[in-house]
């Protein structure tokens, strides 16, 4: 078991002869969990007996991907944590025309480390068994022309057809002719199987940005009259669609 794994027994203040739950994390392990008993408990390790294994799926029923403009400070934190506890399949950090935080090379490798260990672990506090992927940190335009969990042609998605925009492409967003969540939700025959969640930072996506996002395919959604920042907005697109799902 790995230091920060024990570390968490350590923290729940398990003994030896007590039973825990594992899981690889991966999507490729199809939702396994083994039954351990704890051996032994040293101060940075913990000796494990597995005994058993079982399939417990907890993910949602469509895959929910999240792109967003990073918020500054910790708050960038917070939404990967509340993302993850709520089933996001992945999340991609943006650099947008309004991003405050704008990192390059190996310290936004490091970001991205971080951020996936906070993924890991807000799944062991909630339980969830497959662990979102945190991708690298890209520019808007390039998560435009290949967005995570796409499995067409980017050559294709490239050159999307005039007013094609999409069930499964959301932008979140005040432009002119948004709709309501709740009128997209209400008029949307089902939601797809895999659904792409584009937000921006503080300040929002410019409006060049949006014009863009739209020739892409996505669509223009507003979740209310009040502003919402940055790290709350997709949040509540995501727990929105999962009551729709």
């Amino acid at each position: 078991m790995s230091e920060q794994a024990s570390r968490h027994v350590q923290v729940l203040r398990m003994q030896p002869g007590e039973t825990v739950r594992l899981f690889p994390g991966h999507a490729d392990a199809g939702n396994q969990e083994f039954t351990a008993r704890i051996l032994h408990m040293g101060r940075r390790s913990v000796s494990l007996q597995v005994e058993a294994m079982e399939i417990v799926n907890r993910e949602l029923p469509r895959a929910i991907h999240l792109a967003v403009g990073m918020p500054s400070n910790d708050r960038m934190d917070w939404l990967v944590e509340k993302a993850t506890e709520l089933g996001a399949a992945s999340i991609t950090p943006l650099i947008t025309e309004r991003t405050v935080l704008r990192l390059q090379g190996e310290r936004a490798e490091k970001k991205r480390q971080h951020w996936q260990a906070i993924a890991i672990a807000a799944c062991e506090q909630c339980g969830r068994n497959t662990v979102p992927e945190i991708h690298p940190l890209t520019g808007l335009s390039d998560y435009l022309r290949t967005p995570p969990g796409r499995q067409d042609s980017p050559a294709l998605h490239q050159v999307p057809l005039p007013g094609s925009n999409a069930r499964d492409k959301l932008l979140l967003g005040f432009s002119p002719g948004s709709i309501d969540v709740r009128q997209w939700f209400s008029e949307a025959a089902a939601v797809p199987d895999t659904v792409h969640v584009l937000s921006g930072p503080e300040g929002g996506l410019s409006v060049q940005e949006e014009h863009v996002a739209a020739a892409y395919g996505f669509s223009s959604i507003t979740l209310g009259p009040r502003v919402l920042r940055a790290e709350t907005a997709p949040l509540h697109a995501l727990a929105a669609i999962t009551l729709r799902i």
